[in-house]
């Protein structure tokens, strides 16, 4: 009972943080859109049937049953037709679709409003405006980030000996008891003990994992490996051996998907800790998220296969597979089954809604319409075509008809809304769980 009390409390808390960034997006657009004076009709955080609601001033504020994204309603965005028309009919499908995204947008225009259309404003004022909900979002990813990670802190591998393996296995076989034949490992024949401190490999100060563990990749043969134990250094002098250890990428981290080489091998578990993090380490885990969630964005295409056959075949669920808003809720729920002290099961609550909000930021910033980076590209275009007319003395071109872009825009949404299916499918069927 308590497992699924704990299971549901982490699917409500994720919707909860889900609600919170969505709300956070639509306010920045809310808020430029209300600076630069355009008139905001409504702004809904999620889909479908309205289930609360209250008007204040001129906006009505409400939300929706279904949490998967929001709004806000813009007066004007885009400009008139070409006959200065916003009503009109056409036989062409592809037409009718432009006129119908023109005339949705002029639908609550009221008296007055001529002078506060969105399309009216200067091109930069409408980067900012559309701008500003991934960005908020941004915001949101890099307080929660560094909140987390500069006072909870993160957890790490040390130079602390947890313990010592008696064998030599590989790291391919996935497994910890040793089998007849094995041969001893170096570290306990040398005589390395649990609580042991490694302070030197070969005569080199180590303070940190990461350095340590590069050492003795590097080394197969005799070492020399300095160790603090009861307040003294030791000198233990293990042969070490190759052996098949996962495979590290660029950055130093276990490659995703696992794959193994040969390395140098001694053969004990290190001890990790939790501990607050610089703000100059923070920034850098920071600056490595944003770039790995931007090759995941690109690479997205290329996982559409594997998704498809963990889900209608019987291929495995990759690691870094796409995960949707249903994985998420129900990674979080395992999450909170984990038998770890609470503030680590917060840090990493935080940084699953620090990586949500990264991917939306990400996300959003695609020059697609209709996602808010097409609405930006449609601007910046038009201000180039407004420069250039003006540098050589050309008439002013006018507003960019974002409008006619429309039938690209239900393109794109289709293929997003198959893609979300397939995702939260896969999420159902086979989904990404804890390890």
């Amino acid at each position: 009972m308590t497992e699924v009390l704990l299971t549901i409390l982490g699917i409500v808390l994720f919707a909860l943080g889900l609600l919170v960034s969505i709300a956070w997006h639509e306010l920045g657009h809310l808020s430029t859109a209300k600076l630069f004076g355009i008139r905001v009709p409504q702004y809904m955080v999620g889909f479908g049937p309205t289930l609360w609601s209250k008007k204040r001033g001129e906006t009505e504020y409400g939300i929706k049953a279904i949490p998967a994204g929001g709004y806000i309603r813009m007066i004007g965005m885009f400009p008139p037709g070409q006959d200065g028309r916003i009503e009109a009919r056409s036989t062409s499908p592809w037409r009718s679709m432009i006129e119908d995204a023109r005339e949705a947008s002029y639908e609550e225009l009221k008296p007055g409003d001529e002078t506060r259309l969105f399309y009216t404003r200067k091109p930069w004022k409408r980067v900012i405006v559309m701008f500003a909900g991934p960005f908020m979002n941004l915001v949101l990813a890099l307080g929660l980030f560094y909140g987390s990670l500069m006072t909870l802190g993160m957890e790490g591998q040390t130079t602390k000996v947890a313990g010592v393996q008696k064998c030599v296995i590989k790291q391919s076989e996935k497994r910890d008891a040793c089998a007849p034949g094995d041969p001893v490992s170096p570290a306990y024949e040398a005589g390395l003990r649990e609580g042991d401190r490694i302070v030197a490999f070969n005569g080199a100060p180590v303070s940190d994992w990461d350095t340590l563990s590069n050492h003795i990749r590097d080394t197969i043969g005799p070492a020399t490996v300095t160790v603090e134990r009861d307040g003294q250094r030791l000198d233990l002098h293990p042969t070490l051996v190759a052996n098949k250890v996962a495979k590290k990428d660029a950055d130093g981290q276990i490659a995703r998907p696992l794959a193994y080489v040969d390395a140098g091998y001694l053969g004990f578990a290190s001890k990790t800790e939790v501990a607050p993090l610089t703000f100059g380490e923070t920034t850098e885990r920071m600056g490595d998220l944003l770039e790995n969630g931007l090759h995941s964005v690109i690479a997205l295409p290329g996982k559409i296969p594997g998704l498809w056959d963990a889900t209608f075949g019987d291929g495995e669920r990759a690691e870094d597979s796409p995960v949707g808003v249903v994985g998420a809720a129900r990674i979080t729920g395992e999450l909170m089954n984990l038998d770890l002290p609470p503030e680590r099961i917060l840090v990493m609550f935080m940084n699953l809604l620090v990586y949500f909000n990264v991917s939306l930021f990400l996300f959003n910033m695609l020059p697609l319409l209709p996602l808010d980076g097409g609405h930006i590209a449609g601007a910046l275009w038009e201000s180039v075509r407004r420069h250039t007319a003006r540098i050589f003395k050309r008439p002013d071109p006018g507003p960019f008809d974002v409008a006619r872009l429309m039938p690209a825009a239900y393109v794109v949404a289709g293929v997003f809304v198959c893609f979300t299916l397939l995702v939260l499918a896969a999420d159902i069927v086979n989904p990404v769980k804890l390890t």
